[in-house]
């Protein structure tokens, strides 16, 4: 596997691999890389010719400084297991390469037609203009014909989807595919995420309540409504000792607007264990 650091390297290979037809898959990260990013890569080696995995903490789209700065890092380790997986390439560029000075000072814009005006870009402004500003200029630089994001980061996802299709990303580099991947667990049910690796052991053992819930609110489904299940997943999650819950919104799948049934729904949910800010869904 080859580790690239800087843009024109980037372009060089990419182009390199254009001339000789080679179907490309994308697999964006900020590294700390787990079982659930590993499936992501599993899923691109199978379906391209080259897969190109990016490992990148992007700082335009952390609102909290601290909170960048506690993000985990281990490039060496991630490097290991991408070679492991059979990834070809691995961009891990410096913010100073990704972006200049003025960017890194201003806001990226975008309209997301509402799309960030709830759930996590209500809680965290901004988040979302630098979660398009990476990944569209990532889509340039690599031109991939799939993309590959976990469904954890399900409004991530969605607007990921949006961004492309008014972007015309699709039209630009051929027929771009957004896949979507199922979330990966550990045996006892909590979300993979590299935040986990912040948690201790008894704040790892409590964070389980999250997960929990969410799969008990599948059969409060069965005989509630949408907003009682609402408050009843909150209300749950924060009479467990540790956990608080930031939101927890039902909503349509594609749209992201307030589910009003549970038809083509999902529930997403933010909660804190201690300082570690935890995301995590459930479709209904």
């Amino acid at each position: 596997m080859q580790i690239i650091t800087t843009q024109q390297e980037l372009t060089q290979v990419v182009e390199a691999c254009k001339l000789q037809r080679k179907s490309i898959g994308l697999v964006p990260t900020m590294g700390a890389l787990h079982e659930g990013h590993a499936s992501l890569v599993r899923q691109s080696v199978e379906q391209n010719t080259v897969t190109f995995v990016s490992v990148f903490v992007n700082p335009t789209q952390f609102n909290n400084k601290e909170d960048l700065a506690k993000y985990p890092r281990n490039p060496q380790a991630d490097a290991e297991l991408l070679a492991s997986l059979g990834a070809d390439f691995m961009f891990a560029p410096t913010p100073e390469e990704m972006y200049s000075e003025q960017e890194m000072k201003e806001t990226f814009s975008f309209d997301f037609c509402g799309l960030d005006k709830v759930m996590e870009g209500k809680m965290r402004p901004g988040h979302f203009n630098g979660v398009v500003q990476i990944v569209s200029r990532l889509f340039y630089l690599v031109k991939p014909d799939r993309a590959y994001f976990g469904e954890k980061d399900y409004q991530q996802l969605a607007i990921i989807h949006f961004m492309v299709e008014r972007s015309e990303l699709a039209g630009t580099f051929g027929n771009l595919q957004i896949i979507g991947c199922p979330i990966v667990r550990e045996d006892s049910g909590l979300a993979l995420s590299s935040r986990n690796a912040r948690l201790s052991a008894e704040e790892k053992e409590t964070a389980l309540g999250i997960s929990k819930t969410l799969f008990q609110s599948l059969e409060w489904a069965k005989t509630m409504s949408v907003k009682e299940v609402e408050q009843k997943v909150i209300d749950t999650i924060n009479a467990i000792d540790g956990l608080e819950v930031e939101y927890y919104s039902i909503v349509d799948q594609s749209t992201l607007l307030p589910a009003t049934t549970f038809e083509h729904a999902i529930g997403c949910v933010t909660v804190y264990c201690g300082p570690v800010r935890l995301i995590d869904n459930i479709k209904y």
